[in-house]
């Protein structure tokens, strides 16, 4: 009996088995069945061919995508998998170059939920069409260079909960429409050229729980009720032009997170009521405004702070209690840097913090014990800048983990100590604005140190010139008292980027060998020292953005090869004995804003009547000196009236935050130049945005036939040039390691 039901399971299972088989093969030998509707497929296909694809995009996802196939399949795509519609468009940087059409395929997508063109060039407007898709929930579009205004039509995608256009070059003002955007939980159009106010119908976006409108042109006052976002978690609106008080209602809102008004024009007390409920806030940034009063005490209750940021504000010469921050036990980053306080801040004040790594003092009085030996958590980046010290202070012997160390502008006198280059880290130091005067040890005391920064212009350095670490960058060393040739010792340097050696003796000819950075130099200011001889042609770097060769003995023939410069920005030859005819050429250089040739012997006209060369046409030249030259010949009264579009605008300069956060400084690659308008001389001070006037005795210009014997200054140009790239763009990585102390 039971063999026999033994033998029928065992038939059972071997007919299950074989039936489960044949389905099998059966399934696979069949065709797949394709979810994809045809009209999707056709709109995706019509997508793709609108944009070129450079070679490099071969294993893009769209290079994947195969018409005979089912487009649900595709990279990058996803579909309902009842319906066939797609549903999800995920291209993020596929080197997509060319702009959104307003009749694009991708507009014929009605169905689409989620889309994700992040890190593509669409350069281009939005169309309105963008508001055809009104299932979206997703739309994210950052990084893709696209300007123009921002479409009302936003205001029809009422299903949207995340908005991401971040990093585009957007203008005009936020769209009305966009209040009525109910379900959006995060606004994000971070570093645009966005103008206006905040408007008021944000507040109706009741669901929001992230605004990112940094860096942009936004300016007025922020609403009063900011309160009425009572799920907001993350609020930056840093780099922008508000102003007015700081409206006490940010503070009440519970689930608040992140503040950010960094670098504004806010003004005035801030005002705190009674916040009923702890306080989440986990960074704060305050910094860079016109805050003034005592700094309020309800900040030591902010006990969850990572990050605070109070520097510039003013006390009015008031006392501080720095004991507040004694509270703020998980503090990683703190700055509060230049308060105007009459207070002197004890070092050994931070002595007990567990997790502090970015400190920044600058422009306080420090004080620091005999007894300070170390500090519970060794500091990764500290800023000590005009902070009345008059040597290195002993307890930084101990700090192995210190990568960053700005100590400029005290009264530090003598000789850089050897034990500073013990630190293992160490990779970006400032001593400039000391009275030091050399390096103790070695020679190559710190030749075999990681630095990739160093700062030590304006000293009382002498020769012999240091041995330089391999890995440096970034070399500033003006306004000491170095001489002879520069030290071709600098060529066997391996990723230099920047060289500063204004202001001292050297003399000689610009070392030949600095062609081993053709890509790489981006600034190279050698001004007011003794050398001479040719400019060589091939000193000079295709990624130069400043040169500043002014006040040698410098002959010769400007270098054409500075035609191959086409970042070039600032270039200044003032007081050399160049022998050259006006370099037309220059005009081909698309980035070129500021043109010195004052005090050479640049000779014949500087106007052509030739159709081809009739007008300069230096599109963004903002600064134009050729004054006390040889130049003849008469110019047309309409000469600047094309191409010269720029000169009607001020001089761009940059905003100071990175100076001021980093610490690096500014006076060694600010423009200092003399220039002549109509008997006047004037000096651009760069930094300080003032023009010294020297009056001279008008003399008639005995080789031009014009009434001012320089093109040298225009009506609304008077502030100094700075090359604004040298901090924002240079060595991002070093921003990213210190910005993510505080993440």
């Amino acid at each position: 009996m039971h063999s026999c039901c033994a033998r029928k399971m065992i038939v059972w299972s071997l007919s299950l088995i074989f039936s489960l088989s044949y389905s099998i093969l059966v399934c696979a030998s069949s065709p797949a069945k394709h979810i994809c509707r045809q009209d999707q497929r056709d709109a995706l296909w019509e997508f793709k061919s609108e944009f070129h694809l450079s070679e490099m995009a071969a294993n893009e996802k769209t290079q994947t995508w195969r018409s005979n196939s089912d487009c649900c399949s595709w990279d990058g795509i996803t579909c309902d998998s009842k319906t066939g519609n797609v549903v999800e468009l995920n291209l993020w940087g596929s080197s997509l170059e060319g702009p959104l059409r307003s009749s694009s395929g991708l507009f014929k997508l009605q169905y689409l939920q989620s889309l994700n063109l992040n890190s593509n060039n669409l350069a281009g407007i939005l169309p309105d069409s963008i508001g055809n898709l009104k299932h979206l929930r997703d739309l994210s579009l950052s990084g893709c260079n696209l300007f123009g205004n921002l479409p009302s039509s936003l205001g029809n995608l009422s299903d949207l909960t995340h908005l991401d256009l971040d990093g585009n070059g957007f203008t005009g003002e936020l769209p009305d429409s966009m209040g009525n955007l109910k379900q959006l939980k995060k606004l994000l159009l971070a570093s645009s050229k966005l103008s206006g106010n905040f408007r008021h119908a944000l507040l109706n976006l009741t669901e929001l729980t992230a605004i990112n409108l940094v860096s942009n042109l936004l300016e007025g006052t922020l609403p009063s009720n900011m309160s009425s976002l009572s799920k907001l978690e993350y609020f930056n609106i840093g780099s922008n032009s508000f102003s007015g008080l700081v409206p006490s209602s940010l503070f009440m809102i519970p689930s608040l997170t992140l503040l950010n008004l960094e670098r504004n024009h806010f003004k005035g007390l801030l005002g705190i009521g009674n916040i009923s409920s702890p306080s989440k806030l986990k960074i704060l940034s305050l910094g860079g405004n016109k805050l003034s009063g005592p700094i309020p005490g309800f900040i030591s209750k902010l006990v969850e702070l990572s990050s605070l940021d109070l520097s510039y504000w003013d006390t009015l010469r008031g006392t501080v209690d720095f004991s507040m921050f004694l509270h703020l036990k998980s503090l990683a980053s703190l700055d509060i840097s230049t308060l105007n306080t009459r207070s002197i801040v004890d070092m050994s004040l931070f002595s007990d913090f567990e997790s502090l790594n970015l400190l920044s003092l600058s422009r306080n009085t420090v004080k620091f014990s005999s007894t300070l030996h170390h500090l519970a958590t060794p500091i990764g980046s500290l800023a000590l800048a005009s902070c009345n010290i008059s040597e290195f202070p002993k307890f930084l012997q101990t700090q192995t983990s210190l990568f960053y160390l700005d100590i400029a502008e005290n009264q530090i006198k003598g000789r850089v100590p050897e034990w500073l280059w013990g630190l293992p880290g160490l990779e970006y130091v400032d001593f400039s604005l000391n009275l030091l005067s050399g390096f103790d040890g070695p020679p190559g005391v710190f030749q075999r140190n990681e630095i990739y920064l160093l700062d030590i212009s304006y000293n009382a350095f002498k020769d012999p010139f240091p041995l330089l670490p391999k890995s440096l960058t970034f070399l500033a060393a003006s306004d000491n008292q170095f001489s002879g040739e520069i030290p071709e010792t600098i060529c066997e340097l391996d990723s230099l980027e920047t060289i500063v050696l204004s202001n001292n003796n050297f003399s000689g000819s610009i070392p030949r060998c600095l062609e081993k950075f053709n890509t790489k130099l981006t600034v190279l200011h050698l001004q007011n020292n003794n050398l001479s001889g040719e400019f060589p042609e091939e000193s000079v770097s295709v990624g130069l953005v400043s040169l500043e060769v002014g006040h040698n003995q410098l002959s010769g023939e400007l270098p054409k090869s500075l035609i191959n410069c086409t970042g070039l920005e600032f270039l200044n030859v003032e007081e050399n004995k160049f022998k050259d005819t006006f370099p037309f050429w220059l005009r081909l250089l698309p980035d070129l804003q500021f043109l010195v040739l004052r005090s050479n012997e640049f000779h014949g006209p500087i106007y052509y009547s030739p159709p081809e060369v009739a007008s300069l046409n230096f599109p963004k030249l903002r600064i134009f000196d050729v004054s006390k030259n040889l130049f003849t010949g008469a110019l047309p009264s309409d000469y600047f009236a094309a191409g010269w579009s720029e000169m009607s605008s001020g001089v761009y300069t940059p905003d100071n935050k990175q100076q001021r956060f980093i610490g690096i400084s500014f006076l060694n690659y600010l423009k200092s130049v003399v220039l002549a308008n109509k008997g006047l001389e004037m000096k651009l001070l760069g930094e300080e945005d003032t023009i010294k006037q020297d009056k001279e005795d008008e003399e008639e210009d005995q080789v031009l036939s014009w009434t001012a014997p320089a093109i040298a200054y225009v009506p609304g140009v008077f502030c100094g040039f700075v090359i604004a790239h040298i901090l924002t763009s240079y060595r991002h990585d070093w921003f990213k390691k210190i910005f993510n102390c505080i993440a």
